[in-house]
């Protein structure tokens, strides 16, 4: 029952969640139709459930009431025939022929919904069974000072999702120095968020990637993830005030939560006519839900700010925005982080890598392209000269070179 419910709950919590998307791409009757499937299946295996159910009552109704007759037969043959038995006698053995017809019923019914609910124990099973990253130990413990600066070196660099999946990164190296602002860009499939994934070892990995000199892939997961900070597309919000989702440790007073919202553009964007002005005190809806994009995009850019880590990761945290947000954000970047702060942008638009200190390209999983866009926009047969002549904004784009 629970493995062919679960579908449909899921498939309706889905619909929900993307509402928007699917009346925007007019998928209506797709969405329907899976959705009859689901319901289709779960019906089927809901009804063959309880007709094996009615079958069993019946069976142990019919079963129940010959045992019971054979019990109550005996019991007044011995009550006729026997001596010295009185009213009570008779009473008792009654009520007890009866209640153990009702406990063995209720026995067999619990044994089966036993058997039936422990279908649930499946799914904790393959829970259990999947394979778990490799858990802290006192030799990953990285320095106290570390990680003092953002230089991030990468040599041979490949990675894959799984063991026997094929590469998304082929023997990438490169060397960011401390401060540095780079912008990703490739097509689509490129390896540009794989990457990312490749930098926090979410994915599996060969090669060596050295933050501040010091070799992750003997670092704890824990202490490598929580010295690096990223930003993406759809930020995650907590259910609560902006406070809490600034600072949920209550780490920092409110003098720094500010700055880190005023750094970040927030209060730019606010203006004197606004019905609702956001503080610290705002209330947060779960996903942030009661906020539009750019707004969750400002809140992880205070939220990065607050937490001053040396390497921060914008995968593609722009793209979903409207240009004057674009613009707010990309001016914090380059006034409100601090001067040793690493800057990797993953971005679709242009636009907002052009000023970076170096452009990194990517194709095919490959690093084809790494230097300063004036560099690399001098190669007329370069892939970046490519991508910035088929942007159809070649002009502004060259404009914005540093």
């Amino acid at each position: 029952m629970s493995n062919a419910q679960a579908p449909v709950i899921a498939h309706i919590g889905a619909v929900m969640a993307g509402l928007v998307s699917i009346r925007a791409y007019g998928a209506q009757q797709a969405v329907r139709k899976e959705c009859y499937v689901r319901i289709d299946r779960q019906t089927r295996t809901s009804r063959t459930f309880r007709d094996i159910n009615r079958c069993a009552l019946f069976g142990l109704r019919s079963y129940g009431f010959h045992d019971c007759e054979a019990n109550h037969m005996g019991i007044a043959i011995y009550l006729v025939y026997g001596r010295g038995v009185t009213a009570s006698d008779t009473g008792f053995a009654l009520n007890m022929a009866v209640g153990f017809c009702e406990l063995f019923k209720f026995g067999v019914f619990t044994m089966n919904r036993i058997e039936v609910q422990g279908n649930s124990l499946e799914r904790v099973q393959q829970y259990l069974e999947i394979e778990h990253e490799p858990k802290p130990s006192s030799d990953g413990v990285p320095p106290a000072y570390w990680p003092s600066s953002g230089k991030l070196s990468v040599e041979g660099l490949s990675a894959r999702y799984s063991a026997d999946g094929p590469s998304v990164l082929h023997d990438v190296s490169f060397t960011v120095n401390s401060g540095e602002r780079v912008g990703i860009v490739g097509r689509t499939g490129s390896g540009k968020s794989s990457l990312t994934l490749a930098l926090l070892r979410c994915i599996l990995t060969e090669g060596k990637v050295f933050l501040d000199d010091l070799p992750t892939n003997t670092l704890n997961l824990d202490s490598l993830r929580s010295s690096i900070t990223i930003i993406p597309q759809v930020p995650e919000l907590l259910s609560g005030t902006i406070r809490q989702n600034l600072d949920p440790f209550e780490e920092h007073d409110d003098a720094v939560l500010n700055d880190a919202l005023r750094a970040s553009g927030l209060f730019s964007l606010q203006r004197d006519d606004d019905d609702v002005k956001l503080t610290l005190d705002s209330a947060i809806a779960s996903g942030g839900g009661n906020l539009s994009v750019g707004q969750r995009q400002i809140l992880a850019l205070a939220r990065a700010m607050v937490r001053r880590s040396k390497l921060l990761i914008l995968d593609e945290a722009t793209s979903a925005i409207d240009y004057e947000t674009d613009n707010a954000i990309q001016e914090s970047l380059r006034t409100g982080l601090d001067k040793d702060v690493t800057l990797l942008t993953i971005a679709h638009r242009l636009q907002t890598v052009m000023d970076a200190d170096k452009i990194m390209v990517l194709d095919a999983g490959r690093l084809v392209e790494f230097g300063t866009p004036r560099e690399l926009l001098k190669n007329e047969h370069g892939v970046l000269r490519a991508l910035v002549d088929e942007s159809g904004d070649k002009d502004n784009l060259h404009s914005l070179l540093r």
